[in-house]
């Protein structure tokens, strides 16, 4: 299962849509994870119409729709693993044992918020990773998104791309 990992879009405040590369990048895969702060619901809507989505809503998604559309953290099982989206996880120096503590038996957690790429594990085993964002690239070099593979109960090896390297 190939998984596109997105998250900080915020259409139409930052950009007017997504990067072309993005796009080809949703129709590539067989899921779209998108941490939230979509902004728009118009992206939610072309997204969805495009693939299969699982997202949250995020600290900018304002208004009763996205609250009514979207969960705060969105789970499913694929490929025999407990994947959940989340926005935000907290402060960077104690994710690890929150993301323990607040997502038991989630074996891949996505989240967003700091437009900062992250990817980490936590004691117990779980997968932590943040793909940045692809339009709103903050202090980081490069905007960013995150393709992964997902097989048999095994995580493969992220691939965090780079917007205009």
């Amino acid at each position: 299962m190939r998984l596109l990992l997105i998250a900080d879009t915020h259409v139409p405040q930052r950009a007017t849509d997504l990067p072309p590369e993005v796009w080809q990048a949703v129709d590539d895969a067989d899921l779209v994870v998108h941490a939230g702060d979509w902004v728009s619901l118009d992206l939610l809507d072309r997204l969805e119409a495009r693939a299969d989505v699982l997202g949250c809503w995020g600290n900018n998604d304002h208004g009763t729709e996205f609250r009514k559309r979207l969960p705060e953290v969105g789970r499913r099982t694929v490929e025999g693993l407990n994947v959940a989206v989340v926005h935000e996880t907290g402060d960077k120096r104690h994710r690890e044992a929150f993301c323990d503590r607040t997502f038991p038996e989630t074996d891949l957690l996505v989240f967003g918020h700091s437009h900062v790429p992250w990817d980490s594990s936590t004691p117990g085993g779980m997968r932590l990773l943040n793909p940045g964002s692809c339009i709103d690239r903050r202090m980081q070099p490069y905007c960013t998104y995150i393709t992964l593979e997902l097989r048999d109960g095994t995580i493969g090896d992220p691939v965090l791309h780079r917007l205009g390297a």
